[in-house]
């Protein structure tokens, strides 16, 4: 099940929420660069990771889960959020440029699936993030934070499930190496810049970048044998007696059937 959205949001607004914020937004932005005329999804809660992206891309959307809830996003302008079924987004074919999906997977009823369904939406060269909580990551035993809860995946299964739904992993990071306690949370620079060389395995969260790949088929030719169809000639049957067939000059002899003659008196 599901954490409710005002969970996500308070979580967030905490001193420890807006550590992990910075650090994978950091993340984030190193990967994508300017999105500038872009179309920008987010899946699941990504909303505290978008805010950049929003004043620079051509469009944002964020597409929250029924069960998770929805909340108006950005607060005080127009609102860019709605709310979806996970596995069949209300959004046209092949629209989106860039797709970050956070607390997406490890709570879905059917990740590949919607996997397969924001494959579905990204344009044909799009490229996609997924940020998901880590197995070997001290996060994941962290019941208090969202990454505490669902199921924790490592980097090989997620390079398995991003296959399974028709894309291509393009590249992978990690992030999240401070202690999953507010009163480390000024602390989280430092173990950022360390912990990436001293300890990657036990990082919080590993983000993997996929692209969605579409090739042409070229048809190839074989030959056929021609099939040719040469009619008889057809003759003309004529009219009128049968000619004679040359005999030397003679014609040939007609048989004639007796003509039957009248009876005499004397056989009367």
């Amino acid at each position: 099940m599901r954490r409710d959205v005002l969970d996500l949001r308070a979580f967030y607004a905490a001193p420890l929420g807006r550590a992990a914020r910075t650090m994978l937004t950091r993340k984030v932005e190193e990967a994508w660069g300017d999105t500038r005329d872009l179309d920008v999804l987010g899946v699941g809660y990504a909303t505290p990771f978008l805010d950049a992206a929003r004043t620079r891309a051509r469009r944002v959307v964020a597409a929250m889960p029924a069960q998770q809830g929805v909340e108006v996003w950005p607060h005080g302008g127009r609102n860019q959020a709605c709310l979806v079924e996970e596995t069949a987004l209300p959004l046209p074919n092949a629209l989106f440029d860039r797709v970050l999906a956070v607390h997406a997977l490890e709570e879905a009823d059917d990740p590949a699936a919607l996997l397969a369904e924001i494959g579905r939406v990204m344009a044909p060269t799009g490229r996609l993030i997924v940020a998901v909580s880590s197995r070997d990551g001290a996060w994941t035993g962290a019941e208090t934070t969202p990454f505490g809860h669902g199921r924790p995946y490592s980097r090989g299964q997620l390079e398995s499930l991003i296959r399974e739904a028709g894309l291509e992993p393009a590249g992978w990071t990690r992030a999240l190496y401070v202690p999953p306690f507010g009163a480390m949370a000024g602390w989280a620079e430092g173990f950022e810049q360390v912990g990436a060389r001293l300890w990657p395995r036990f990082a919080g969260v590993i983000l993997m970048e996929a692209v969605k790949q579409t090739f042409a088929v070229k048809p190839r030719g074989h030959r056929a044998p021609a099939r040719v169809f040469a009619p008889g000639v057809l003759l003309p049957s004529p009219a009128g007696p049968t000619p004679a067939r040359h005999t030397g000059g003679r014609p040939l002899p007609v048989n004639k059937a007796p003509v039957p003659q009248a009876p005499s008196g004397r056989d009367r």
